[in-house]
């Protein structure tokens, strides 16, 4: 072990160099080799000994593209040493054993046929190495795509990722449901943890300039996007928001090197619905607005957004306004742009998607109209655009008066004009008799809203007064059609139970007549048949005979 040591230093020891050896450089760190033995493998270093042999190669050789351990492996593998190979030094040997032509062509035993075999063998049959492959090839990238080493990794990845997405990680679950969970900690379910690959190394942690071309490639192949979409969400959480969390100011220089970064990763982003929960995406523009990114970029995520906007809250749209001569506390012609999108992209014909837009926007409405830089204008703009949601639909303008409310309560400088331009834009009509009772004592609305308000009052009075008594006469009417009908049904019950009655006298009667007729005709048989037999002489007993029986005649005196 000592003698393996002394040797691995004796490589990097410097020492005044004789004729036949030769002193590399590589950054700070001297290597002594020598000559014959490094042309034998290199033929780089074969033909500058033969075009320059009595001149110093050292100084042709110090753009030498490696570092100190790489060009130890190179030198140790001249020597005829043992050479430790793995993932993490494989790329950087290829490029080096290239660079010094230590290929067939020069020698049987080569060192990049060596490294090419590890590389093919080892390396691009696991996801897992390839990505630490990749991660300590940034220093040497360019060198990396001419050799087609990074082509080769890409191919390698697209595959194994068509075979099974979840290599890019599991999707973030887009839900509707307030339930106040954050979409970004999302974590797989059960089911997909028990069918899960083991840990992987993960895609996020390459250099942008990898990321980049593997993530547009994937896309042109049609990996799923929601997959795709989630990486490059984490890909952004990663290496741009962690990096904003300590509140110091941002560099110049980092400052531009993120906003490449948050533009690179929108125009990777995929387009469609569902991909992204409303809030991720929220958190992306906020990011860009805050490095001051291209529009294009800014406007790719509102046009994300407002595809998905019926899945928003209200703290989503609550964008801080930018810029040193801030007129408002909130971006809100951001909000109105995103507005926009949402209205001509909404194509289901179900309108609850409107509803809860609606919905939103009041509620929208309710956390700035304490701006007292909010101007009327903007406040109208955005009310009315509220208001367009819900026609059609029976939805009440509670919102949009608690919304005006507030806005009266904090500029309380408006004159009754101004406050007048403000109530246009609610209906009053749809107010609920709740709300009409609150604005009917509420002294911050203009005396002309406030009669409006009594008016419908009065309306809606004498509309539910004849609706109560339209439903006590339609009850009215149903009972006695009620009545009527048990009255009906209990005489077609009897109806049918007389024609029974009858139908069974009918047949009683008839089976009475039959059943005399029959026993008529017997007695006449048996008294023909009797006197027959009388008259020739064939009676034998006394019943045959039947005499006349004559009573006696008793006496009245005698009383025999």
């Amino acid at each position: 072990m000592t003698e393996r040591r002394h040797r691995d230093t004796s490589l990097r020891v410097s020492k005044p160099a004789s004729s036949t050896e030769l002193e590399v450089h590589v950054g700070s760190m001297p290597f002594i080799l020598d000559k014959e033995l490094l042309a034998s493998k290199s033929a780089k270093v074969a033909a500058l000994l033969k075009e320059n042999s009595n001149e110093d190669l050292s100084c042709l050789l110090r753009d030498i593209p490696a570092d100190a351990e790489t060009f130890e492996l190179v030198a140790r593998f001249c020597r005829g040493y043992s050479m430790h190979m793995s993932t993490e030094n494989v790329v950087p040997l290829i490029c080096l054993s290239f660079y010094l032509g230590m290929d067939e062509n020069h020698s049987n035993n080569n060192l990049l046929s060596k490294a090419v075999t590890f590389f093919e063998q080892r390396v691009l049959p696991s996801w897992n190495e390839i990505i630490k492959a990749l991660r300590v090839s940034e220093k040497f990238l360019q060198q990396t795509v001419q050799l087609g080493l990074f082509e080769a990794c890409l191919q390698a990845m697209i595959a194994k990722a068509s075979d099974n997405p979840r290599h890019l990680g599991e999707p973030i679950a887009v839900s509707t449901n307030e339930d106040g969970e954050d979409d970004s900690n999302y974590r797989p379910n059960a089911r997909r943890r028990l069918f899960a690959l083991d840990w992987q190394e993960d895609l996020t942690t390459l250099p942008l300039q990898l990321y980049e071309p593997i993530i547009y490639t994937m896309n042109q192949h049609e990996i799923p996007p929601e997959y795709i979409s989630a990486s490059i969400y984490r890909y952004t959480k990663r290496w741009i928001f962690s990096c904003n969390t300590t509140g110091e100011t941002m560099s110049i220089y980092k400052r531009k090197s993120q906003r490449n970064l948050i533009e690179t990763l929108e125009r990777l982003l995929p387009h469609g619905r569902d991909l992204l929960p409303c809030t991720l995406l929220f958190e992306m523009l906020r990011c860009a607005i805050d490095l001051e990114a291209s529009s294009a970029c800014r406007n790719g995520f509102e046009t994300r957004i407002g595809k998905q906007l019926d899945q928003a809250k209200v703290q989503d749209l609550l964008i801080p306004s930018q810029g040193y001569a801030k007129e408002v506390q909130y971006d809100i012609e951001c909000i109105r742009r995103i507005l926009k999108i949402f209205y001509g992209n909404y194509n289901s014909s179900d309108a609850s998607g409107f509803v809860t837009v609606a919905e939103l926007i009041e509620d929208f409405l309710a956390e700035i109209s304490a701006d007292n830089d909010l101007m009327i204008d903007t406040f109208i703009s955005l009310a009315e655009m509220s208001m367009a949601a819900a026609l059609g639909t029976k939805r009440n303008s509670d919102g949009i008066y608690r919304a005006i409310d507030i806005y009266l309560e904090k500029h309380a400088y408006l004159t009754d004009k101004e406050k007048e331009q403000v109530c246009k834009v609610l209906d009053f009509q749809k107010m609920s008799p709740e709300a009409c009772e609150h604005a009917a004592k509420n002294e911050r609305l203009p005396l002309r809203a406030v009669v409006q308000v009594l008016y419908m009052t009065q309306l809606q009075m004498r509309d539910t007064f004849t609706k109560e008594v339209k439903d006590y006469d339609d009850k009215l009417v149903k009972e006695e059609d009620e009545e009527e009908d048990e009255v009906r049904m209990e005489l077609e019950k009897m109806s049918i139970k007389v024609k029974k009655l009858e139908k069974d006298c009918s047949m009683l009667k008839k089976e009475i007549r039959s059943g005399c007729s029959s026993q008529n005709v017997k007695n006449e048989k048996v008294s023909m048949w009797a006197e027959m037999k009388r008259k020739l002489g064939c009676m034998n007993s006394m019943d045959d005979l039947r005499f006349p029986v004559k009573k006696k005649k008793v006496h009245p005196k005698l009383g025999v």
